[in-house]
């Protein structure tokens, strides 16, 4: 599955309010409903700043953000405006801390930029000259930026987390530089217990995300959490890309169960691996080459998770102890 397919899968995926909130509520209020999603406001994700090349000249900066929004939050009584961010990850950036920096700096110039227009077309006069100068004035104040990256690969993430992990400097040095610090959900490095701080399917995304190195963990979760039964085909063709998992299913049913999709799956690996033993047996001797690449391939299913040992010894009409004894499995 190219990049591109699964960037532009998962901004689609996080536009969504509910899941856009689930996100940065987990991030900012350990999983509390404190954003609501009937309060995001999405925001133009182009932002352009004009900083001064060497001779003076403006030079335009283009930057695109994945998902920008900006949102009210009602904190002890009072309102508190905030611009949040997602930057979606589907490999590890090396770079990410000034990327994100870029973006949130953009975004302050653009808010300084806003201030300075606002004044020029009617708003209060500047009091002193460094008012009238920098178009910002004494009582305007900045609205925060928050950027979070979230990472829809299995591995852990091995990229720096801040500034100060790209640089190249002794503590001395560091205590003159500002650091930046990443906000990052990686599904690897979530507990299982801190899954359960999501109230959206993006538990479900991320939870799956993390098994998917493991066939037969995967297995295992689909089978044990009822959730996956019922799945929004959003969420399934989500999935599909961002894991090439190439689950089978119905396209135009509304819920999937992940669980029959990954039996589709098996099912397959089964009739091909039965398919291989027929063309075999067609050189070897029909019975003799059947038999040879049926147990063959129901063995490799047991060694790599998709079939436990009791649904391999099913498919071959034998008793565990019986399958164990014409494959490997018994050494």
């Amino acid at each position: 599955m190219a990049v591109s397919d699964k960037d532009t899968a998962a901004k689609e995926y996080m536009r969504d309010a509910e899941t856009f909130a689930d996100a940065f509520n987990f991030l900012l209020y350990d999983g509390q409903q404190i954003i609501k999603p009937e309060r995001l406001k999405p925001l133009d994700t182009t932002a352009v700043v004009l900083p001064y090349g060497d001779d003076g000249a403006s030079v335009p900066v283009q930057k695109y953000r994945d998902v920008m929004k900006m949102v009210t939050v009602m904190e002890d009584d009072r309102a508190a405006y905030l611009l949040l961010g997602i930057e979606n990850q589907s490999d590890i950036h090396y770079a990410m801390p000034v990327r994100n920096m870029l973006y949130d700096a953009v975004q302050y110039v653009s808010q300084v930029d806003q201030s300075a227009k606002s004044h020029r077309n009617g708003g209060a006069k500047p009091e002193t000259g460094a008012e009238f100068l920098s178009g910002f004035y004494r009582t305007d104040k900045l609205i925060p930026v928050i950027t979070l990256t979230l990472y829809f690969g299995a591995e852990q993430w091995t990229a720096p987390t801040d500034l100060y992990g790209m640089l190249s400097a002794d503590a001395e040095i560091l205590r003159f530089v500002d650091n930046y610090h990443l906000h990052l959900i990686a599904p690897a490095q979530i507990s299982d217990k801190d899954f359960d701080k999501f109230h959206t399917e993006l538990k479900q995304v991320l939870k799956f995300i993390k098994n998917s190195l493991s066939k037969k963990r995967l297995n295992e979760l689909v089978h044990e959490d009822e959730t996956y039964r019922h799945i929004s085909r959003k969420t399934a063709n989500m999935l599909n890309i961002i894991t090439g998992s190439n689950l089978k299913y119905d396209s135009r049913e509304e819920t999937v169960d992940m669980c029959r999709a990954i039996e589709e799956i098996r099912n397959d690996a089964i009739a091909e691996g039965i398919q291989t033993g027929m063309e075999k047996g067609l050189e070897e001797g029909m019975e003799k080459g059947m038999e040879k690449g049926t147990f063959s391939t129901l063995s490799s299913l047991v060694k790599k998770g998709i079939l436990t040992l009791a649904q391999a010894a099913e498919e071959a009409n034998m008793t565990v102890s019986e399958f164990k004894a014409k494959t490997d499995l018994n050494a």
